[in-house]
């Protein structure tokens, strides 16, 4: 058996590279191959992914949570941004007023549609409440000079709310029983909420400062510390994360703003000027000498850290989408899903949207396209396996699992087909406004 996977994930991986160009030009992303293939690999095709959601939910845990980690990473370097800069104001209002909107309109799905107790309603609203980093790459932004307005949002969202969730997963588990939340709530917002979402946020940006500061002092300075970015980008990503569990906060933030300090000491380098690509001169006699510039070498980190995360995340995608199309296979497909996924793309996270960048500039083609893009992915079922892990009650289980699953498969297949067209729509409404 193990033979066949080796020559299965090698065929697949290269005939992916050999035929990337062409399917970039279908109405579909690489993500919706990768789930029907999975599907295939399951019981229902070939019987090679056997791995059972619930049984196997510690492992499950821990490759969804690198996963998250690493795109979070590569979602902080690629935004180039200063702290100050207006169009943050998006991602922000994204990640918490909409957040909050989309957790109590759920909710109310769980109640009143489903028939769910308040736990349950909230544990399930607050896992698939996230957008997802690691799936929605065709729709956010493209390299860290990409200023447009709708990528940067998307990716800004899908940064921040894969922490700003997690408050709301503890306090759905705290309803159940399962954590411990205080009196009318005190504890839950005094340290799930407050303490871990602050401390997560420094922790990250000042190791991530601290790191990228201390490594180009050595390359500036004494010539030193040169090569070996990729241990740069491991090394940063697991020391923020664990640092920030070590003080019970969330890592997932600290990653994040760890990539966004990286690229901050990049852009306070260059003034904001246009980046180059100094990576083309890689493994030639100017690469030196550009690593150790006192003015190109933030870039360089930067671009080097970003370009292996980059190539990490696509491989990751290819595994959990693969398990995600075999969790299909294996039964995994819930009909109550029929009344969740269109009151949750259709409704919940539109409104959510529009509600919460209310009183904005942002344009109603803006709002509309963001409210679509809503991707479920990678982080609902990293947060699904945290539930299960908490112990979540067995009568509930397979529901939870069949809904959560069936809704990223909804939504990899939903929103991988239309990505494609709809942006190309967008470039071209934005190219005639410049005209």
């Amino acid at each position: 058996m193990t033979t066949i996977w080796y020559l299965l994930i090698g065929l697949l991986l290269i005939v992916m590279a050999l035929a990337g160009t062409f399917v970039k030009r279908l109405p579909l992303n690489t993500a919706t191959l990768y789930l029907f293939i999975g599907y295939l690999l399951g019981p229902s095709g070939a019987d090679l992914i056997k791995l059972d959601p619930i049984k196997e939910s510690a492992l499950l845990e821990v490759i969804t949570e690198a996963v998250v980690l690493i795109s979070l990473f590569s979602a902080g370097l690629k935004l180039r941004l200063s702290p100050r800069d207006k169009r943050w104001g998006i991602p922000i209002r994204l990640a918490t007023t909409s957040m909050v909107l989309t957790v109590g309109l759920m909710t109310l799905v769980g109640l009143f549609v489903l028939g769910f107790s308040l736990g349950e309603a909230v544990l399930l609203a607050a896992i698939l409440a996230p957008t997802d980093p690691v799936l929605a790459s065709d729709v956010q932004v493209e390299t860290p000079g990409d200023t447009d307005r709708l990528r940067l949002g998307l990716t800004g969202e899908a940064g921040l709310n894969d922490g700003t969730a997690f408050p709301f997963v503890m306090l759905g588990l705290g309803l159940l029983g399962l954590h411990r939340i205080g009196e009318l709530g005190w504890r839950w917002l005094a340290v799930d909420v407050l303490w871990s979402v602050t401390v997560g946020i420094g922790i990250g940006w000042l190791l991530g400062a601290l790191v990228g500061n201390v490594v180009l002092y050595l390359r500036r300075v004494h010539k030193e510390a040169v090569g070996l970015d990729e241990f740069i980008a491991l090394g940063l990503m697991a020391l923020a994360y664990g640092t920030a569990l070590l003080m019970q906060s969330y890592g997932f933030l600290a990653v994040f703003f760890a990539g966004l300090a990286v690229r901050r000491i990049e852009y306070q380098s260059s003034h904001g000027r246009k980046l180059e690509n100094f990576l083309l001169l890689r493994n030639t006699t100017q690469e030196e000498a550009i690593v150790t510039h006192p003015e190109k070498a933030p870039a360089y980190m930067a671009g080097a850290v970003l370009a292996f995360n980059e190539q990490l995340e696509r491989i990751s995608e290819v595994g959990v989408v693969l398990l995600i199309g075999g969790m299909l296979s294996m039964g995994y497909i819930s009909f109550q899903a029929v009344l969740v996924v269109p009151l949750l793309f259709l409704i919940v996270r539109p409104v959510s949207v529009y509600l919460g960048l209310a009183n904005s500039s942002v344009s109603v083609m803006h709002r509309n396209l963001i409210g679509w893009f809503g991707i479920r992915g990678v982080g609902s079922l990293y947060y699904l396996m945290y539930a299960i892990q908490h112990g979540v009650p067995n009568e509930f289980i397979d529901t939870m699992v069949s809904l959560v699953v069936t809704v990223i498969a909804v939504s990899i297949v939903m929103h991988g087909i239309s990505a494609t067209p709809l942006m190309q729509l967008y470039r071209h409404l934005q190219a005639r406004r410049k005209t």
